[in-house]
């Protein structure tokens, strides 16, 4: 902060933005560190890496999506975990829950995070 004469506040947010990225990670003892180039893995929260399969893959509204035991083993997470965040995503209204043993779809695409 001393050397870019930058506030608290902006140093946080410079901070949360390189944890966003995979950048850097904190550490106890209110410090951080650099991760390793190949250490870096995907850290955005698993309901944005769900959604941005619609982007990625192209799909359209009314398109299938996969379930959630193939989104399970893609991700290397639990079924309940996977759950969770189409929970999510059908709450914020990007996909249309089929109901039990009916296919999930897409009810609207992402708007995509300009940056």
């Amino acid at each position: 902060m001393r050397d870019y004469k930058i506030s608290r506040g902006v140093a946080l947010r410079a901070f949360g933005v390189l944890q966003r990225d995979g950048v850097a990670e904190p550490v106890p003892g209110g410090r951080w560190r650099v991760v390793r180039a190949s250490e870096r893995s995907d850290r955005r929260p698993l309901d944005e890496r769900i959604a941005a399969i619609i982007t990625d893959e192209g799909l359209e509204v009314g398109a299938a999506f996969p379930s959630a035991s193939a989104l399970a083993s893609r991700f290397g997470v639990s079924r309940p975990t996977v759950t969770k965040a189409l929970d999510r995503l059908e709450a914020a209204g990007l996909l249309a829950n089929g109901g039990q043993g009916k296919v999930r779809t897409v009810r609207a695409l992402p708007i995509r995070e300009e940056r």
